[in-house]
């Protein structure tokens, strides 16, 4: 007999999937390695602040945490980081947050040294040089910024000796980013990635190969690869000697071979996909090498990414079906792959492939969610204003306990992703089915500028963020209230970061919306054009423009700047240590709408930077952003959750 449901409006719902699920019995899986038949990978471990764990798994299912209890692997090189640690010959090297030196660790034993000097300097990307007892690494060097020497960090690729001599060399100077050094299978070799000035890595980049001359310095560099508007991504030698990349070339990301012998250059694979990603942290990898002939690659096609194998010799290709439609990180090993995978039922996990099997290793949760209370994505595409299409991911409410009294439409939460070059993808998101099981839908839009769609796609938001990404988030919305999925008296939206900066436009340039949530996001262009870190400075030199060239054109388009044309409620989470969006961008805004007489709430934390580590924000930041919606929306809670205080409530 089929349970009776309750009848209750969207919002109300009563749900087991609690923000405290989030975070407990939970981790973030990052940096997956395949090395010598183990299987490494770091857990990000909210239950203790954040904290990335370094983890062993043995082939005999043997694991163990590597990082003694003062240790803590994360590089803030880029200030995002990435590719924080390395194993090679038993040893751990690994970047420790606290003071950013590069450690060593026998795997055998208790032997933990700094081999970098104490300075003021970042490292990622390390990779070893056995062949002269070093480490090749990227560092970045803070000491002639903070010394008022010079107006930014400079960026290098160094070798940095095994003996604890801290007698680094530069091998490598001179563009203002580097990324993914990699060694020949000689060692004669090595290649790099790098960029310059206003680029960032995905508009133009550029693959060098250079030979080690006697005293293992680089010489003869040449450029293989890139620049002029062409975008490479992940350069790695093959076991045949060769240097193969990812170029953007043809308008999509797709793999290219070096020939190392005669210089002339293939294309392995032409297809209308992305074999890559935005490299917003180090060590991001698309594709490896199962053994001397075979490639395996992840690969995204209109938001969803799937998994195929390349034979290098012929150049055969075929799909590899599973069950999973977000797959990333992969590594390769003797005929074994290593990669994280996902689908809309089921969270990020560490899978171990090989032809015909697979072994679930680790999990970035072990709580089991009924699939009953779980929304499954619907792939949108809308027109926009202008009369192309943007596309994106809807979630319709989903809870098998309840149903909504006739007629009534649920209440929905447009997201808007960071970066703004980045994506919605379809992998089980608690944070989503947090609001689709309380009866909200949820739509996760890509809007024009998100990656997965092609360059053009990529490109079409420069120089028009603001603009076109505001255009794209209110459409989609006004699309689902059309459809009938949505309630044009009840449409939220929220985002962090870039998304952020995308929810305070629409709710100051734009009527469409009731009330929003900026998760760390922009408010003044120009305070964010002249306080970020050096990645992203010259960031907006394409999305809006030259600063302060275009002064004017920023101050147009920062909502800071507008605020009398912002009418609706909204709540700001910000980080107190944010360095990549400041706090006085979020506190500036919540004065200006407290002088409004506007609903409005503002949490911030004080031990959080750019994005929540720790499982206490990450809690209170979605109970309070629920509190936040049923008081303005007018539903009664479920659950009993703390109160947060909201600036000019009564009042309205």
């Amino acid at each position: 007999m089929t349970p009776k449901k309750t009848t209750a409006s969207y919002g109300s719902w009563k749900s087991p999937i609690q923000a405290k699920l989030l975070v407990a019995q939970s981790v973030r899986l990052l940096e997956p390695r395949l090395v010598d038949g183990k299987s490494y990978w770091i857990e990000s471990r909210p239950q203790e602040k954040g904290r990335n764990m370094v983890v062993e798994l043995d082939p005999h299912g043997q694991q163990r945490d590597l990082l003694g209890d003062n240790f803590n692997a994360r590089s803030q090189c880029h200030e995002y980081g990435g590719a924080s640690y390395t194993v090679a010959a038993g040893q751990l090297y690994f970047v420790n947050a606290s003071d950013q030196r590069i450690y060593q660790q026998d795997l055998n034993g208790d032997r933990c040294v700094p081999l970098s000097p104490k300075e003021e300097f970042r490292y990622s990307d390390i990779i070893v040089d056995h062949q002269r007892q070093r480490l090749i690494c990227v560092r970045e060097d803070h000491r002639l910024k903070n010394n008022g020497t010079a107006t930014e960090e400079r960026n290098e690729i160094i070798a940095l000796p095994l003996d604890g001599s801290h007698d680094c060399e530069v091998l490598v100077s001179g563009a203002d980013f580097y990324s993914n050094p990699c060694l020949s299978p000689d060692g004669k070799s090595l290649s790099w990635l790098c960029w310059h000035h206003p680029n960032m890595p995905w508009d133009a980049s550029e693959v060098y190969l250079a030979q080690f001359d006697s005293l293992g310095q680089c010489q003869l560099n040449q450029l293989i690869a890139g620049g002029n508007k062409e975008s490479i991504f992940q350069p790695q030698f093959g076991p045949d000697g060769h240097l193969y990349f990812v170029s953007d070339r043809s308008q999509w990301w797709n793999l290219y071979r070096h020939n190392i012998d005669s210089g002339q250059q293939q294309a392995l694979l032409e297809m209308p996909a992305e074999f890559a990603t935005p490299q917003w942290v180090f060590g991001m990898s698309c594709y490896a090498f199962l053994d001397a002939q075979h490639i395996i690659c992840c690969y995204s096609q209109s938001g969803v990414w799937k998994l195929g194998q390349l034979n290098t010799d012929d150049l055969s290709w075929y799909a590899i079906e599973l069950e999973y439609d977000n797959i990333s990180m992969i590594q390769a090993e003797a005929g074994q792959a290593l990669f994280f995978a996902a689908n809309s039922q089921i969270q990020n996990q560490l899978v171990r492939w090989h032809i015909g099997e697979q072994q679930i290793i680790a999990k970035s949760s072990s709580n089991d969610i009924d699939s009953r209370y779980l929304s499954q994505p619907q792939t949108q595409t809308f027109n926009t204003s202008d009369k192309e299409v943007a596309h994106g991911f809807y979630y319709p409410p989903q809870n098998p306990d309840y149903v909504a009294p006739a007629g009534e439409t649920p209440p929905l939460i447009v997201m808007c992703h960071g970066g703004p070059t980045g994506a919605a993808e379809t992998a089980l998101n608690l944070k989503i089915q947090f609001w689709t099981s309380r009866g909200f839908a949820v739509f996760d839009i890509n809007y024009r500028g998100s990656v997965g769609y092609g360059r053009p796609y990529r490109d079409s938001l420069k120089p028009h963020w603001g603009v076109k990404d505001v255009d794209d988030v209110c459409a989609g919305a006004d699309f689902l209230v059309g459809q009938g999925l949505a309630d044009r008296n009840k449409l939220a939206i929220k985002g962090g970061s870039a998304g952020g900066y995308t929810v305070l436009a629409a709710l100051t340039f734009r009527a469409t919306f009731a009330a929003g949530a900026s998760h760390y996001g922009i408010g003044d262009l120009e305070t964010l054009a002249r306080d970020t870190h050096k990645f992203e400075s010259r960031y907006l030199d394409f999305m809006v423009g030259p600063y302060p060239q275009q002064k004017a054109l920023y101050q147009q388009r920062s909502p800071i700047n507008y605020s009398e044309q912002l009418n609706c409620p909204v709540i700001f989470f910000q980080g107190l240590e944010d360095k990549v969006v400041p706090p006085n961008q979020a506190e500036a805004m919540v004065e200006i709408l407290k002088s409004k007489g506007l609903p409005v709430a503002y949490v911030p934390f004080a031990n959080e930077g750019h994005g929540f580590r720790g499982a206490e924000a990450i809690v209170q930041a979605l109970e309070g952003e629920l509190y936040f919606y049923s008081r303005v929306f007018g539903f009664e809670l479920a659950d009993k959750i703390p109160a947060i205080q909201i600036e000019n409530m009564e009042s309205n």
